[in-house]
């Protein structure tokens, strides 16, 4: 049934968090008007002051589920709508079409790193976990956990913070890096893909995205993963956060057919329960990740933290998805991190000025961002709560003037 204080409430709670995040800096949001504040709470806290219906928290929840693989009691308000203001908005993050998550690569993504690696050759070196990095001597050792030893200028690190605690620095880190690489825990998620004869949900009249907020649904999120040519139909999901957490002690087998019980229910398809094959990857159980899609940043850490997430140590310097200042997160994010990183290396050798650091990518041709319009009710329908004030001023204003009227009429004023 439609409810206006929902489509108020959900209107507004959009258009809040992109207000409060233009207020932050994308490259040091510890620097924001409000940091301090909004670092102390968390999301809950805040979706808890500006959401009044179930439905917008509902969704509110699933929304920092979806895009930080966390609850929202777990991360810091300062540090989501920032993250969510380097990616462009609201409206740029979550959707498809114009938005993050609109396309994929022909082939897979992986072809990028082993197009490179061919390229590279032996310099690439697979299975060497990196356990020791010494900077006391003229060169940089780093030491491997099969006890082999590469020398160099400099370095770039370019794993998530908490990845550091698998290394030991000689001499130590500074104390705010080592307590920084401490407090940032990776996000959890089950990347799920279920394969059909066919995409039955084409033939119903649906994309294949499903937002599924109901508690005890294993998936939040899906979209459509069938091959740009229509071959290989299949529907790709993600067990996101507390589910995550809740769902990985089930067998593989277990989750496939829990997940293709509600595909069932939300598609109305018996289809749904017959997949030809089933695939997942769990990011909790991988040594050299530990979570999955990045590092988050619960209360009170972006302040007091924050400046030393891209601070050189001496010949280190540190890369990754979390240390980007755009699309930190994805892919995106990583590649802006590492090329950031090298040219802070290339400039301390004296090939580049400093001025160069920092480089804009330039937008893309073929695929640009198209702006998102917001319509008139989108800029200027009220809050709920801003709607009932002025109900009570609309109220009061009522009794008042017909009061006035009811006195004249008695008689009770006259005139000069």
């Amino acid at each position: 049934m439609w409810n206006p204080f929902a489509l108020m409430d959900y209107n507004n709670l959009w258009r809040k968090m992109d207000e409060m995040g233009s207020e932050i800096p994308r490259e040091a949001p510890w620097r924001a008007p409000h940091a301090e504040e909004w670092d102390k709470m968390t999301m809950k806290q805040l979706f808890d002051k500006i959401c009044w219906t179930s439905s917008a928290r509902r969704f509110a929840t699933l929304f920092v589920n979806v895009n930080v693989t966390s609850e929202p009691h777990e991360v810091s308000a300062l540090w989501f709508l920032w993250y969510v203001k380097q990616c462009g908005g609201t409206m740029r993050i979550f959707s498809t079409t114009n938005g993050g998550q609109e396309r994929k690569f022909l082939g897979g993504s992986s072809q990028i790193s082993e197009c490179m690696a061919k390229e590279l050759g032996e310099r690439v070196k697979m299975e060497s976990p990196v356990c020791k990095i010494d900077q006391t001597g003229d060169m940089v050792e780093v030491e491997t956990l099969n006890k082999e030893t590469y020398k160099a200028k400099y370095v770039i690190v370019a794993t998530p913070p908490g990845l550091n605690l698998k290394m030991h620095f000689n001499p130590e880190l500074p104390p705010l890096r080592n307590q920084l690489i401490h407090r940032v825990p990776m996000g959890s998620v089950i990347k799920c893909i279920v394969y059909y004869r066919e995409n039955f949900w084409r033939k119903k009249g649906y994309c294949g995205t499903m937002v599924i907020e109901e508690e005890e649904a294993p998936i939040g999120l899906t979209l459509d993963d069938t091959k740009p040519d229509g071959t290989v139909p299949a529907i790709m999901g993600f067990i996101l956060a507390r589910k995550c957490r809740k769902l990985c002690g089930l067998t593989k087998e277990e989750r496939k057919k829990r997940i293709c019980e509600i595909y069932s229910r939300v598609l109305g398809s018996e289809e749904a329960l017959h997949p030809v094959h089933y695939e997942e990857k769990n990011w909790c159980e991988e040594e050299y990740s530990g979570g999955c899609y990045t590092a988050y940043f619960p209360p009170g850490i972006l302040t007091q933290y924050g400046k030393v997430l891209r601070e050189p140590v001496g010949r280190l310097y540190f890369a990754g998805t979390e240390t980007a200042t755009e699309w930190s997160g994805y892919m995106e994010g990583a590649v802006q991190a590492g090329e950031r990183a090298a040219r802070e290396v290339m400039c301390v050798m004296g090939r580049i000025p400093r001025s160069q650091i920092w480089q804009t990518e330039p937008e893309s041709v073929e695929v640009p961002a198209l702006p998102f319009v917001t319509t008139f009710w989108e800029r200027n329908l009220p809050s709920v709560g801003g709607f009932i004030n002025f109900l009570g001023v609309a109220s009061i204003l009522s009794v008042a003037t017909a009061a006035g009227m009811l006195a004249y009429q008695k008689g009770l004023f006259t005139r000069s």
